[in-house]
């Protein structure tokens, strides 16, 4: 009996331990087995080591390629650039440079039987300076004499009618020469009359700068084309090649000395009128009541001596000296069977301030 018990005892063993490795359920004992005495070996059940589980490295998958239907390759032509043929641009033609022929200076001198006598008054034909920065007034307070002004000419603006009569189109020209204030004052006043509005693209071309300052008067000096010059058209000659395309009107008085302007508006060869928009008179005299009490007078223009036999038709020279300034005015004077007693401009005196001073100094000293 002990036998089966320990049998049985193993047997539970078994039975626990093949719970644990054999899923399967024992079938029960049977009864016969209890009569036999036969000895079972038992098996020890070794728990077997799990093997390690091998750990599969995650790779990256493959991008499954899609049906992607292929597309045409479009085959670009390569634009190759022409050869451009480079154009050769003819060389700027240089104009030749204006050589304006220089008209030698005419000089005046005294004649040879001037008289030197004491000079204590000066008569200056011209009008009386608005300010008192004047070399004939300076002159007088240095050398202390007496110096009067009085215009013996008279400038006149001529009619519209006059102008019409011309048959000038003011419409037609687009620049305009200037030559001094009265052309300036005269210009504008016809057109005025004509009743021609100045456009602003008008460009002004004036001899000076004094003349082209005094255009302010009549318009904005910053909004137009103004040239100017130092006294004389050579001054203007290259900006008057440079506007060639336009048309030049040159206004003038009836008796006028612009014939140098006129040679070189020709040798330009400029397309241009001249018109006449003032003249000169002589002015009204009769207030001097026939005499003229002065030691010295002094005369300018043609039309200054012009002025005198008319207002003195019974002048006589006498001691008077006169002092003429410009080969004109000398030719005039002489027309007129008078003396010149001082002359200028020659070499020693180029201006009529200096021939007074150095004449008057030379005969006060006496």
């Amino acid at each position: 009996m002990a036998v089966k018990k320990k049998a049985i005892k193993k047997g539970k063993v078994t039975v626990k331990k093949s719970k644990k490795t054999a899923p399967k359920a024992l079938k029960p004992v049977a009864k016969k087995a209890t009569t036999k005495a036969k000895k079972t070996p038992t098996k020890k059940v070794v728990s077997k080591k799990k093997k390690p589980v091998a750990v599969k490295k995650i790779t990256s998958k493959k991008p499954v390629k899609k049906n992607v239907k292929p597309v045409k390759k479009v085959l670009v032509k390569k634009i190759i650039p022409k050869k451009v043929e480079k154009v050769v641009l003819p060389k700027p033609v240089k104009e030749p440079k204006i050589v304006i022929p220089q008209t030698p200076p005419q000089v005046v001198y005294p004649d040879k039987n001037a008289v030197k006598a004491r000079v204590r008054t000066l008569l200056i034909s011209q009008p009386k300076p608005e300010n008192e920065k004047n070399p004939y007034l300076e002159l007088a307070r240095r050398l202390n004499i007496k110096v009067d002004f009085r215009h013996f000419i008279k400038i006149e603006g001529i009619t519209s009618k006059e102008f019409r009569q011309q048959r000038i189109n003011l419409t037609e020209h687009n620049a305009v020469i200037l030559t001094s204030r009265n052309a300036v004052d005269h210009f504008f006043r016809v057109c005025g009359e004509m009743r021609y509005n100045v456009p602003e693209t008008t460009k002004y071309f004036c001899l000076n700068e004094a003349t082209a300052y005094y255009l302010q008067k009549y318009i904005q000096y910053r909004k137009r084309k103004i040239f100017f010059g130092n006294g004389t058209i050579s001054d203007l000659a290259e900006s008057l090649r440079k506007n060639k395309e336009e048309h030049f009107l040159l206004p003038v008085a009836d008796v006028h000395r612009e014939e140098k302007i006129i040679d070189v508006l020709d040798l330009l060869k400029l397309r241009y009128k001249k018109a006449v928009i003032y003249r000169t008179i002589s002015a009204d005299l009769s207030d001097l009541r026939g005499s003229l009490n002065y030691d010295v007078l002094v005369f300018f223009t043609p039309a200054g001596i012009k002025s005198l036999a008319k207002n003195f038709p019974h002048f006589r020279q006498g001691e008077t000296r006169i002092a003429a300034f410009g080969a004109a005015t000398a030719e005039a004077l002489r027309a007129q069977k008078l003396r010149i007693d001082i002359a200028a401009p020659n070499p020693q005196t180029p201006s009529m301030v200096m021939a007074l001073e150095n004449y008057i100094r030379e005969v006060n000293k006496r």
